[in-house]
C-alpha cells in the first residue's frame, strides 16, 4: 500500500510540474504584438524577404531574423541585399520593441520616413543601424532619442549637406562610418554630448575648412578616418589629447604644414596615413615604437631619412615615395616585422646600405625607383627570401647583376631598368631560377652576350623588357614555349639571325626594332592572333610584307620604318590597323581597295617627303600605265573565280560548318529579318570585320531586307569553348537572351560550328569606346558630358550584371573595346556571354592572358587566378581612367593606372586638357570622378567598392 502511495504521490508531483510549466512554455513564445508585426512586415516585404514566412509559422526560424535565448523576443533582423526600394516597411520595424541590430544595408532605398526616426528613436534596446550601401538622399536625418544606439552606419549613399546637431542627442553613438557621401561645409564636431565616440569615419565626402579641435574633446577615439576631402590647414597639435588613438588616415586632402611630432607621441597610434596631400618639411627624427604603417607618399617632405625610422620593431609597411626626401640612406637596420618598403620618386643618393637588410627576412615588396642612388646591388637581398617585388629602376646604380639574386625563388617582379649594369644576363646571375618571376625589366643598361635559353624556361613570365642594351646574337629559338608572355621588348640592341616562332600569347607588343635582323619578315608572326603592336623598323630586312600579316586579328599597329631593301606592295590591312613605312620601297595598294587609308608613310618618325611624292608618283604612274591589262585580266579572272569557287576557294571564304542555330529574341521584326545563312557568309569574309576585341570578332551582316546586324565571333582556341558543350551554350545564351537593361548587349541569335560559337546583336555603327576615344576622329570631340553618360551608363550597366539574384554575371574582359557606343552617349557593355561560355580552366595557356586585356586586369588575378566583383570594378576604374585621360589603358609605356599614380601630384597633368580646360565646373567634376576612379583601381580587392556603390558615387558627382 505504501508502494502504491508513493507512486501516486510521485504522479502528482509529476503533474503539478507540469501545470507550473506549462505557462513557461507559453510566455516563452513571441508576443501576440511581435508575431502580428512579423506578419505584417512580412506581407509587406512581400517576395522581396529573405525569408519564407509561408513554411515557417515561428518567426524567430526565419531567415535574417534572430530571437533572444529564450525565443520569446526578436532582437536581430537582417534584410541586406533583398533589392529593397521602397521604404514603407521600415516604421513597422519600429513596433518590436526588443530589437537591437537592424541591417537594411545593400538595397535601393532612396529615403528614410521621417515616422520611423520618431518611433524607432523610443526603442529602449537598439544598438546598431546599418543603412549602408543604398540610395539614401538628402540630408542627413536628425537622430532623437536612440538613447542605446552604439553603431551607425550610412555609408555608401548619395547624401548630402552639411553636418551640424543631427547627431548630438544620442548618448551612447561609439561608431560612426559616413563614409562615400556627398557631405559638404566643416567637419562636424557634436556627434554625442556624453562623448563617448571611438570610430568616426568621414572619409570621401566633400568636407573642407580645417581639422577643428573640437574633435580631439572625444578622448575615447580609437579611429579617425578623414580621408578622401578638401581638408586643408595644419594637423593641430592638440591631437596628442587623444591617447586611445590607433588608426589616423588623412590621406587625399589638401592638408600642409610639417608632420608635427606630437602625431608620433601617441603611443598607441599604430597604423599613420597622411599620402598625397602637401606636407612639407623634414621627417619627424622619433618615431612610435608601436607603429605598424606609416604612408606619406605623395607630398612634400625634405631632407634625410631619420636612421631610426624604419627599425621600429613592430613595422611592416613604410611608404615615403613621391616627396623630395633627400641624402644618403644611413639606414641601421630594417626591422624584422617589415613586409614593404616605397621610398621610391625621391632625391636619395649613395649606395645602398647592405647590413640595413640582414634581418629583414619578412620584406615582401621593396621599391626604391627613380632615386640617384650608385654603387652595386648589396649581395645581402638575395637572403630577403620572401621579396616577391624588387624595383631599383631609375638609379645610377652599376656592376653586374649579383648571383645572389637567383635565391629570391618567390620573386615575381624584378625591375633594374635605366641603371649602369654591365655584363651577361646570366653569368654570373642565373635568371632561370627564378621560376615566380611576372616581369623582368632590364632595358636601358649596358648588358652585353646574348639573350639567355633560360629565360624561355619561366613558365610565368608575363612582362620581358631588354630594349636599350648592348645584346647581341640571335632570339632563342625556345622562346615560343614561353605559353604566357604578352610583351616582348627587345629593340635597340644588335641582335640579328633568324626571327624564331614566337609565343601564341603575345597580347601587347613585338617590339624588335633597332637591331640587325635582315632577311624576309617570316609569316609565321600572323599566327600571333591576339598582338596589338608589331614594331620592325631600323631593321634590315628585305622583299616583301607578307599578306599574312593582314589577317592578324588584334593588330592596331605595325611599324616598318627605315627598312630601305623593302620592296612591293604592302597588304590590304583593316581600316584600324596603321601602317608607317617611311624608309622603304613599300606602296600602297590600289586605292579601290582601300578605301579607308591607315598607312602612314612619315607621321611620327623622321623620314623624307619628297622621297615619299616621288614614289607614290611612280606608282600612279605604273598604276594608270597598266589599268587596262589588270582590268582584262580582272575580267578573266572573274569567270574563273565563277566557275571554281566552290572547289578553290580560299580558307578565308570557307563558310563555317554549322552545327546548330537558334532565334534567342521575341522581336518580330528581329525575327523576320534575321538569315543565318547571310550571318554566315558575312563571317566568312574578313572585309566585314569591324571590331576585335580580346575574345571576339565583330563582323558587319546586311540581311535581304536590308537590315544590319553584327555577327560576333568567339573563339574555341586552347579548348576554353569545348565543342561538346553545346547544350550548355545554348541554355546560356536563352537565359542572356532574357536580360533587359537598357545598358547591355543582349543576344538576339546564336550559331554553333564545330569550332566557334556566333553571336548576332542589333548593330552599333559607332563602334567601341576605345575606337572612338583613341582612333576615331570623334575622340576630340567626345566632350565631357559624353565621358561622363558613358560613365554612368557603363556603371548601370555592370551593376545590373553584378546584382543578378541567381549568381552575378561578370566581364572576362572589361576594357573600352568591349563598351560599345549607340550614340556618343548610350554605351553598351557587351560580351557578356563570355563569363558563362568561355570556361579558362579548360584554357591550355596562362589565366590572366584569357582573363582580361592588359592594363585592365587587377594585380590579384596573378594570385587567386579567378574573375571576380571586385576585379571589374578594377578594370571599371581603369576605363574611368582613360574617360578622364583620353590616354589607352597602356601608355608611354606602362599602363594606365601606373602612369596615373606616378604623376598624382600634378591633377591638371593628368586631366585630358582639351576637356577639362572648358570650365572650372567641369575640371571640378573630373577631379572628383578621378577620386573615384583611384578608389576602384584600389590594389586591395577588399576596398574597392561594388559597382552599385560606384554607381552611386557618379551620380552624386554630378
Amino acid at each position: 500500500m505504501a508502494r502504491y502511495e508513493y507512486m501516486y504521490t510521485s504522479f502528482l508531483c509529476v503533474f503539478l510540474l507540469c501545470c507550473c510549466y506549462c505557462p513557461i512554455m507559453v510566455m516563452s513564445q513571441l508576443s501576440q504584438n511581435q508575431t502580428s508585426t512579423m506578419a505584417n512586415l512580412s506581407k509587406l516585404l512581400g517576395t522581396s524577404a529573405p525569408w519564407n514566412s509561408g513554411n515557417h509559422s515561428n518567426p524567430c526560424s526565419w531567415n535574417g531574423v534572430t530571437c533572444d535565448s529564450t525565443k520569446s523576443h526578436v532582437i536581430m533582423i537582417s534584410l541586406s541585399g533583398n533589392s529593397l526600394s521602397s521604404s514603407g516597411f521600415l516604421p513597422v520595424l519600429c513596433q518590436l520593441e526588443t530589437l537591437q541590430h537592424l541591417d537594411v544595408s545593400n538595397n535601393s532605398l532612396t529615403s528614410i520616413p521621417a515616422e520611423f526616426i520618431t518611433e524607432c528613436g523610443r526603442i529602449k534596446y537598439l544598438k546598431l543601424l546599418n543603412f549602408s550601401r543604398n540610395f539614401l538622399s538628402g540630408s542627413l536625418p536628425t537622430f532623437l532619442g536612440f538613447d542605446a544606439l552604439e553603431y551607425l552606419d550610412m555609408s555608401f549613399n548619395v547624401l548630402g549637406s552639411s553636418i551640424d546637431i543631427q547627431l548630438d542627442e544620442m548618448i551612447r553613438l561609439k561608431s560612426l562610418n559616413l563614409t562615400h557621401n556627398n557631405f559638404n561645409g566643416t567637419l562636424p564636431t557634436k556627434l554625442g554630448k556624453s562623448m563617448v565616440l571611438e570610430q568616426l569615419v568621414l572619409s570621401n565626402n566633400q568636407f573642407q575648412g580645417e581639422i577643428p579641435e573640437e574633435l580631439f574633446s572625444y578622448e575615447n577615439l580609437t579611429l579617425i578616418d578623414l580621408g578622401g576631402n578638401t581638408l586643408s590647414g595644419a594637423i593641430p597639435t592638440h591631437i596628442v589629447q587623444l591617447s586611445k588613438l590607433q588608426t589616423l588616415i588623412l590621406s587625399s586632402n589638401n592638408l600642409s604644414g610639417p608632420i608635427p611630432i606630437s602625431i608620433l607621441n601617441i603611443t598607441t597610434l599604430v597604423r599613420f596615413a597622411a599620402n598625397l596631400n602637401r606636407f612639407s618639411g623634414s621627417l619627424p627624427s622619433d618615431i612610435s615604437n608601436n607603429l605598424i604603417s606609416l604612408d606619406l607618399s605623395g607630398n612634400s617632405l625634405s631632407g634625410p631619412i631619420p636612421k631610426n625610422i624604419l627599425s621600429s620593431p613592430k613595422m611592416e609597411v613604410v611608404d615615403l615615395s613621391n616627396n623630395t626626401l633627400s641624402g644618403t640612406l644611413l639606414l641601421t637596420s630594417i626591422s624584422p616585422s617589415m613586409i614593404r618598403l616605397r621610398l621610391g620618386n625621391n632625391l636619395l643618393k649613395g649606395d645602398i646600405p647592405s647590413d640595413a637588410f640582414a634581418k629583414a627576412q619578412n620584406l615582401t615588396y621593396l621599391e626604391l625607383e627613380s632615386n640617384a642612388l650608385t654603387g652595386a646591388i648589396p649581395a645581402i637581398l638575395g637572403s630577403c627570401l620572401n621579396l616577391a617585388l624588387l624595383d631599383l629602376s631609375q638609379n645610377h646604380l652599376s656592376g653586374t647583376l649579383p648571383p645572389e639574386l637567383g635565391n629570391l625563388s618567390n620573386l615575381q617582379v624584378l625591375k633594374l631598368q635605366m641603371n649602369k649594369f654591365y655584363g651577361t644576363i646570366t653569368t654570373p646571375f642565373q635568371i632561370g631560377q627564378l621560376q615566380k618571376l611576372l616581369t623582368l625589366n632590364l632595358s636601358q643598361n649596358s648588358l652585353t652576350g646574348s639573350i639567355p635559353s633560360q629565360i624561355s624556361s619561366l613558365s610565368n613570365l608575363k612582362f620581358l623588357n631588354l630594349q636599350m642594351n648592348n645584346l647581341s646574337g640571335s632570339i632563342p629559338p625556345s622562346i615560343g614555349i614561353s605559353t604566357s608572355l604578352l610583351d616582348l621588348q627587345l629593340g635597340g640592341n644588335q641582335l640579328s639571325g633568324a626571327i624564331p616562332s614566337m609565343p601564341m600569347s603575345l597580347q601587347v607588343a613585338v617590339n624588335l626594332s633597332n637591331n640587325n635582323f635582315s632577311g624576309s619578315i617570316p609569316s609565321s608572326l600572323s599566327s600571333l592572333d591576339n598582338l596589338e603592336i608589331l614594331d620592325l623598323s631600323y631593321n634590315k630586312f628585305s622583299g616583301g610584307v607578307p599578306d599574312d600579316l593582314a589577317g592578324m586579328k588584334s593588330l592596331t599597329e605595325l611599324l616598318l620604318t627605315n627598312n630601305n631593301q623593302l620592296s612591293g606592295v604592302l597588304p590590304k590591312f583593316t581600316h584600324f590597323v596603321q601602317v608607317e613605312y617611311n624608309g622603304t620601297s613599300l606602296v600602297l595598294p590600289p586605292a579601290s581597295d582601300n578605301p579607308t587609308p591607315s598607312y602612314y608613310p612619315g607621321s611620327r618618325k623622321k623620314g623624307s617627303s619628297v622621297v615619299v611624292a616621288i614614289l607614290v608618283a611612280i606608282a600612279a604612274a605604273v598604276f594608270l600605265v597598266g589599268l587596262v591589262t589588270l582590268l582584262l585580266v580582272l575580267v578573266s579572272r572573274h569567270y574563273s573565280k565563277v566557275n571554281d569557287e566552290n572547289i578553290h576557294s580560299g580558307e578565308d571564304h570557307r563558310l563555317p560548318q554549322v552545327v546548330q542555330s537558334h532565334l534567342l529574341t521575341l522581336n518580330g521584326l528581329h525575327r523576320s529579318n534575321i538569315d543565318f545563312s547571310k550571318a554566315m557568309e558575312a563571317v566568312a569574309e574578313t572585309s566585314n570585320v569591324t571590331l576585335k576585341t580580346r575574345f571576339s570578332t565583330y563582323y558587319k551582316a546586311i540581311m535581304p531586307s536590308g537590315s544590319i546586324y553584327f555577327v560576333k565571333k568567339m573563339n574555341s582556341t586552347e579548348r576554353a569553348l569545348p565543342a561538346s558543350s553545346h547544350v550548355r551554350i545554348g541554355k546560356e545564351m536563352e537565359a542572356l537572351a532574357k536580360l533587359n537593361n537598357s545598358n547591355v548587349m543582349t543576344p538576339l541569335a546564336y550559331v554553333l560550328s564545330s569550332d566557334a560559337a556566333y553571336t548576332l546583336y542589333e548593330f552599333v555603327s559607332n563602334g567601341s569606346l576605345f575606337d572612338v576615344l583613341h582612333h576615331g576622329s570623334m575622340g576630340n570631340s567626345l566632350d565631357w558630358a559624353s565621358r561622363y553618360s558613358i560613365a554612368v551608363g557603363v556603371a548601370q550597366g555592370l551593376s545590373f550584371l553584378h546584382g543578378i539574384t541567381s549568381s552575378p554575371l561578370l566581364l572576362l574582359d572589361l576594357s573600352s573595346k568591349s563598351i560599345m557606343l549607340k550614340s556618343l552617349k548610350e554605351p553598351l557593355v557587351g560580351d557578356i556571354e563570355h563569363y558563362k561560355v568561355i570556361d579558362p580552366s579548360k584554357s591550355t595557356g596562362n589565366f590572366s592572358a584569357l582573363a582580361g586585356s592588359v592594363g585592365y586586369v587587377p594585380p590579384e588575378y596573378a594570385y587567386t587566378m579567378t574573375v571576380t566583383v571586385a576585379g571589374n570594378v578594377y578594370s571599371f576604374g581603369v576605363i574611368l581612367l582613360e574617360l578622364l585621360t583620353g590616354k589607352p589603358a597602356v601608355t608611354e609605356g606602362t599602363e594606365l593606372v601606373k602612369w596615373v599614380l606616378h604623376n598624382s601630384m600634378n591633377k591638371d597633368y593628368i586631366l585630358d586638357s582639351n576637356v577639362s580646360k572648358t570650365s572650372q565646373a567641369v575640371r571640378n567634376q573630373m577631379l572628383a570622378i578621378l577620386q573615384i576612379a583611384l578608389v576602384c583601381v584600389s590594389t586591395s580587392p577588399e576596398t574597392r567598392p561594388k559597382m552599385k556603390s560606384v554607381l552611386r558615387m557618379l551620380l552624386n558627382a554630378r
